[in-house]
C-alpha cells in the first residue's frame, strides 16, 4: 500500500480539478483494501447547483457504484479538508473503515475540530480517523483560492 502522503497528493490533484468549476478546491479519493483508488471526487456544488455535491460524497458515490455495494467497510476515504457534518454522516452511513484528512476546518469541521461525529461514543459505527496528513499543502490550496476570491 502506498504511503498516506502519496494518497493525499492524489487527493490534492483531484482538488485542483475543482478550480476549473469555481468550486472550493477540496478533493477526495476512496481506496479499497488492496490500495486501489475506486472513487474520486472534488467539490461540484457550483458546477451542479447541488448542495450535497461535496468532494467526499461524490467520491463515496463513485466507490459504491464501482463496487456495486453501498457498504464500504473495508475502504479508506482520503480528503484534503476535514469533513463537515453532512459528509461525516454520509461517511458513517457508508461504513467506511478509516478517514484520513489534511487540513482542519475550524468553522465547519465535524471530525474533531467543531464536532466529532465519527468518533462519538454514541455512534453505532466507529471510524478510525487520521488527521493532518500534508496539512500545510492542503491548507495552502484553500488559502490561495479564497485570497483570489476576496
Amino acid at each position: 500500500m502506498a504511503e498516506l502522503a502519496d494518497y493525499m497528493r492524489a487527493a490534492l490533484e483531484v482538488a485542483r480539478e475543482a478550480l476549473t468549476t469555481d468550486d472550493v478546491p477540496v478533493g477526495a479519493i476512496v481506496i479499497d483494501s488492496r490500495g486501489e483508488i475506486v472513487g474520486r471526487g472534488n467539490n461540484l456544488r457550483e458546477f451542479e447547483n447541488d448542495p450535497t455535491a461535496h468532494a467526499e460524497i461524490v467520491a463515496l458515490r463513485e466507490a459504491a457504484q464501482a463496487g456495486n455495494n453501498w457498504r464500504l467497510d473495508d475502504h479508506t476515504l482520503i480528503v484534503t479538508l476535514e469533513p463537515c457534518a453532512m459528509c461525516a454522516g454520509a461517511i458513517a452511513q457508508s461504513r467506511i473503515r478509516r478517514v484520513v484528512f489534511g487540513a482542519w476546518d475550524e468553522k465547519a469541521g465535524a471530525v474533531g475540530s467543531v464536532w466529532d461525529v465519527l468518533r462519538d461514543p454514541r455512534a453505532p459505527y466507529q471510524v478510525e480517523v487520521v488527521a493532518g496528513v500534508l496539512e500545510e499543502e492542503c491548507a495552502e490550496i484553500l488559502r490561495e483560492f479564497f485570497k483570489e476570491k476576496r
